[in-house]
């Protein structure tokens, strides 16, 4: 009598299903080197960067594929995986300290991964309304503001395709 064992493990990908829809990630392997033509980014060793270095070295070879990342894409169009929105009399009175965090926060998020961007940012009445290229950007930004501020923080995901949505409201 044998056993059936079956690989769990993530190096064991065959037959499972994508947990992760997102229409701008490409479904074939890229060309290695490529580049961004919108953003510098580099695609190299299956792996992105921004590494302004490098994309100096490449974008002279003849071999380097020029490309549109999948994060300019989506800015393009608009694709928002999550949205921020803040609000109450505290976020007017230190609007420019909060814009300097988030824009902090996202040039350090974006170091770490180019694709974790703001596509805008847009006052919507009494409320200032983020859209960022990524779920997690918008948590993060969310739990900075709420650790930097204080004030009432939820995040809830939801939807289809699932999209993260924080809220932030301090009074003064």
């Amino acid at each position: 009598m044998r056993k059936d064992v079956r690989k769990f493990g993530i190096s064991d990908k065959r037959g499972r299903q994508q947990t992760r829809l997102d229409p701008f990630t490409p479904q074939e392997t890229m060309k290695d080197p490529s580049l961004c033509m919108s953003c510098k980014t580099v695609y190299q060793n299956n792996h992105w960067q921004l590494n302004p270095e490098e994309y100096d070295r490449l974008k002279t070879k003849s071999t380097t594929n020029w490309i549109t990342c999948p994060a300019c894409q989506k800015v393009a169009a608009g694709y928002s995986e999550g949205i921020v929105t803040l609000s109450g009399s505290y976020l007017w009175e230190h609007e420019r300290e909060i814009r300097r965090i988030l824009k902090n926060e996202e040039r350090k998020a974006q170091a770490k991964n180019p694709f974790e961007r703001i596509i805008r940012r847009q006052r919507q009445g009494d409320k200032m309304v983020i859209e960022t290229t990524e779920k997690k950007l918008a948590e993060h930004l969310g739990r900075v503001l709420h650790k930097s501020h204080q004030g009432v923080l939820d995040i809830s995901w939801s939807g289809d395709p699932d999209v993260c949505r924080v809220t932030w409201e301090r009074m003064l």
